[in-house]
């Protein structure tokens, strides 16, 4: 573990000196060779915004306390939330999304851009994962070919968790992006997050409590449908993906460490197809806005501080539970509302 951080903190070193060595399109000298906005400012994603950016995503990925809810607000603040469009070293627009046949094109924004930004460096986090539970994820592999059948079950129950979020997301993708991306909604999802992760602590000590509380060794296929009918509620910006999976391992009958081991797993395969789709997306526009320094520089950050993160989870809810982080969203939350809108 100490060698993994080590390798991974050396790279980003490297790559921040990379950076600072090669500008990106949006931080070029001359006007004329820079990524703009409609409103003339130039495009630019600092060495320090990649880190920021970075540490968010890593810290909260896995956390029950929503890494999208903390990057919309970080985004907010470092001012890379902008709707103007982006254009070209050549005066041209910058597309996020083509014009097909009858269908109209989508111009690629600032905002877009960062969205994309993040998404993109969740391979960051989603190598943490591989790394730290490379034996599963083997393990589900030699049961697709037939050699293990515990692999075989978890990968079947991955699956069945995965589809829901998955095929509601590629539906409403647009929808969301449109109307649930905002300041308000993460507020609204911090507070009913915390109210039902204090909910699900308060079911499982009562079940542990009264000696009814069976835990299984491994999650079955009707629970595995349940944590991915809850995965789906944490395609609202603040709910936490993290946070739904973990409460339903919980109430599928896994104990914590389970749960979260689960959640994990679950987020290697969801992650690794939001990222994939969303960099075909638009990955080749944000590219040319931020520089591939920074995507660089940022997945690692985020491979690190993911890595930290989910070590600690496990030991955290095995010991604690869930309590502390619901307190923390509700403190966020207040704290969002007074800076925001009082």
């Amino acid at each position: 573990m100490r060698n993994l951080l080590l390798g991974l903190l050396a790279i980003a070193l490297s790559s921040s000196l990379l950076a600072a060595d090669s500008p990106s399109p949006g931080s070029r000298p001359a006007p004329s060779h820079a990524v703009r906005t409609a409103s003339g400012a130039s495009a630019e994603l600092s060495i320090a915004d990649a880190v920021i950016l970075g540490v968010i995503e890593g810290v909260t990925e896995f956390l029950p306390v929503s890494s999208t809810g903390h990057l919309i607000i970080a985004d907010k603040l470092l001012g890379l939330d902008s709707a103007d469009p982006l254009f070209g070293p050549d005066g041209q627009p910058l597309w996020h999304r083509k014009p097909k046949d009858d269908r109209p094109g989508e111009l690629l924004t600032m905002k877009l851009a960062s969205g994309t930004y993040v998404v993109m460096i969740q391979f960051g986090a989603i190598a943490a994962v591989a790394i730290l539970y490379w034996s599963k994820l083997l393990s589900m592999a030699m049961g697709l070919l037939g050699r293990d059948p515990a692999g075989l079950r978890l990968l079947i129950n991955v699956m069945i968790a995965f589809v829901p979020a998955a095929g509601i997301g590629f539906l409403a993708h647009d929808w969301i992006d449109e109307h649930l991306f905002s300041v308000k909604t993460v507020i609204f999802a911090l507070i009913a997050g915390a109210m039902l992760m204090f909910y699900a602590e308060y079911w499982y000590g009562k079940q542990l409590m009264a000696g009814t509380r069976v835990e299984r060794e491994e999650i079955s296929p009707v629970g595995a449908a349940g944590v991915g009918l809850l995965q789906c509620a944490a395609l609202c910006p603040g709910t936490s993906r993290s946070m739904m999976t973990i409460v339903g391992g919980y109430f599928a009958g896994l104990d914590p460490r389970r749960a979260a081991e689960f959640s994990f797993i679950l987020g290697f395969v969801t992650l690794t197809a939001a990222s994939i789709y969303k960099g075909w997306k638009g990955g080749a526009a944000m590219i040319q806005v931020f520089g591939w320094q920074n995507v660089i520089l940022g997945g690692v950050v985020a491979a690190i501080t993911a890595a930290v993160c989910v070590r600690f989870l496990v030991t955290w809810l095995m010991r604690h539970g869930l309590a502390v982080f619901a307190w923390y969203r509700l403190v966020l939350a207040g704290v969002l509302a007074f800076y925001f809108y009082l």
